[in-house]
Formats: structure tokens, sequence, C-alpha cells
């Protein structure tokens, strides 16, 4: 295990305030999808950095064990064990993970963004990257305005009614001829090609491109949009927003969500509870803790891979925990301005 080592002796500090109740909703959730959908192997298997002593089983018996222990402790009226250091290095075992330096030094050569490439040559040998990303508080418009001119579009009409697999294999379809900027310019809307499901500003646009979930209330009603099937553009990690050509077409879902390989199948998400990482390397399900200082003493919070995003491709050195719904970066950095950059990070197995 290249990037990973069996750690008796994990640096655990205070247990962070999160709700285990959001814990073992996204446990539970991320583990049904392993159950239910094991066909789908970029995500459903151990892990590709690991040895054989991490196996699926022991995934989904650890997922299975925090919805335990949270309904046990909720049955016996007790404060949750999940928040007990005690009863964490007791009942799991921690495998340390040492960050992918050499890549993640690699691409910040050929980055062209400068505070991106100054955080990548910071990841040190024994702290992963540890980004936090929230969910797109919006201010929409049913209509097309002025202010509001860019539309959230649903799929292409051409597109609708058919399988992943059918669209993909037809290059004809709209979602594959055009560009982010060739959307934004007004591709779509002159052709009527496809639905606008609401309006917003084409900085919203942006953001919400990059955090791949739109929450918006309108009138009185809180409404989620997911990313639903792009143009088949990879995501570009060395440059900036704006500049992506990848697009995003959405569709409304019931709460923010994360993986699946189909809008249908996609795994509700908590926030504070939730990472996303590389799941094709890592694997679906895995449990993560996260330790860093904080107000002169250590902190540590548990989380699970339940997401994914084009910036993990070829990256063993992040996760991205989902911090919560925010209007912009200022409401965002306010509320999480004390969350460090960096940390020390474990895979979290159930003791055989």
């Amino acid at each position: 295990m290249r990037f990973f080592k069996l750690d008796n002796t994990p640096e655990l500090g205070k247990m962070t305030d999160f709700k285990a109740s959001a814990l073992c909703d996204v446990a539970e959730a991320t583990q049904r999808y392993l159950t239910t959908f094991s066909a789908d192997k970029f995500a459903v298997h151990s892990g590709k950095v690991f040895d054989n002593s991490v196996t699926l089983v022991r995934v989904e018996k650890t997922l299975a064990f925090i919805c335990q222990t949270y309904r046990e402790d909720v049955r016996a009226k007790r404060d949750s064990r999940l928040h007990d250091k005690g009863f964490l290095t007791e009942n799991f075992d921690f495998y340390r993970w040492t960050p992918d330096v050499a890549t993640a030094r690699e691409i910040a050569l050929k980055s062209t963004h400068a505070r991106k490439t100054s955080m990548l040559n910071a990841i040190s040998r024994d702290k992963i990257f540890l980004t936090k990303y929230y969910t797109k508080l919006l201010t929409a418009s049913a209509v097309r305005t002025p202010v509001y001119n860019q539309a959230l579009y649903a799929l292409p009409y051409d597109e609708l009614g058919l399988t992943l697999t059918q669209a993909n294999n037809d290059l004809t379809l709209t979602r594959h001829q055009y560009t982010r900027q060739d959307i934004i310019a007004g591709a779509l809307a002159e052709k009527k090609l496809a639905r606008a499901l609401i309006w917003l500003t084409e900085e919203a646009l942006h953001d919400v491109l990059l955090q791949g979930t739109g929450v918006v209330d309108v009138n009185g009603v809180r409404r989620y949009f997911n990313v639903h099937r792009n143009n088949g553009i990879a995501y570009d990690y060395a440059i900036g927003k704006r500049e992506q050509a990848r697009y995003w077409y959405f569709a409304e879902v019931p709460s923010i969500m994360g993986y699946g390989k189909t809008l249908e199948s996609k795994i509700a998400l908590k926030a504070q509870v939730s990472f996303a990482g590389n799941v094709a390397e890592l694997g679906l399900g895995k449990l993560f803790m996260v330790s860093y200082p904080q107000a002169n003493k250590n902190i540590s919070r548990l989380g699970v891979l339940a997401d994914q995003g084009g910036a993990f491709d070829n990256n063993l050195f992040q996760l991205d925990l989902l911090a919560d719904s925010y209007y912009g970066w200022q409401d965002y950095h306010q509320a999480n301005k004390h969350l460090p950059d960096y940390a020390k990070a474990w895979l979290m197995l159930m003791k055989p």
C-alpha cells in the first residue's frame, strides 16, 4: 500500500460536534449503493491502492457498524460513542494516508493559477490537502432578465428518454457539440435546444458548474438542482473556473446528491460528514478521519467518501469536505475560515 500504512497509534484529537445521525445517513445511503449497484466497477471495489487487508466486505461492515453504533446509543439515551476516541481506537483499524506529493508537484508545474500552484506545492508528506466545498445557494429568476441571463439547462431535447450509454454513443447529440463558452454565448438559447430550469447570473453559473449542486428558495420552497450529464470535456485542474470548457446539464433532485452512475441512483449527502475524493482509486464508501490543530488543540472529524469530481482524477493527495450551503465565497469563508488547508488523514475500517 504505497500511500497507506497501518497505524497502531493514530494521533486523534477532540472529535468535532458532527451529527452522528447525519454520519449514519450518509453511511447507510452509501452502503445501499455498494450492494445495489455492485456492477459499477468504477466505484464499487475495495480500492486500487490497498493490499488485500482492505476488502469490500470490511468497507460494508464499517458503514453498517456506524449506524449500528448510532442507533444503540440513541436507544440507550447516551452520548454517541462515535465521538469517543477510546471507542474508535478499540473498534477500528487506522491506515495513515501519506499523500502523493510527486503528482501534486507535477500538477503545480502545469498550473496557470498562482494560488492553486502555491497550495499544491505546500502539501507535505504527512498531511493531505483538505479542501472544502459547498453547495451554491442561488439567487435566481424563473424568467430571463438583464441580470439573470444565464440558464441552468436541463438535458437537451434530443437526448430525453435516452439511457446514458445510448446518449454517450451518439456523438451527434446536442450535448456533445458545445463548450461552456459556446453555451454562455447563447448557442442553446438561439436554437431552443434545451429547457431552462432557472436563470442565474454568469458568476453564479460558473460557481454552480464547479460545485455541482445548486440550492434555491423559490416562493418559500427550497429546491435542489444537481449535475446530470456533461459535454464530455474533462475538467482541467491547471486552469480557473471561467476557462473550463466542461459544461454540465442539470436536473431537479430532492436533496444534495453525491456519487451515482445515474441521477436516480445518486447518494444523498449531509454537510460536515461527506467527503468527495478519488473514488476511482480509493473506492466508494471509505470512512476517513482527518485531524488538524485548531485553537491550541487537535481536532478530529469523520466522514464518508460519497462523492467525486473531475479534480480527483489521478489525485491521491486530497479530500474535499462538504461544508454546507452558502450564497458565495464570503459567506462560506466566514463560516469556515477556522478550518485548515492541510490535515493528517486515516482510512478507518472496522476491526476483523
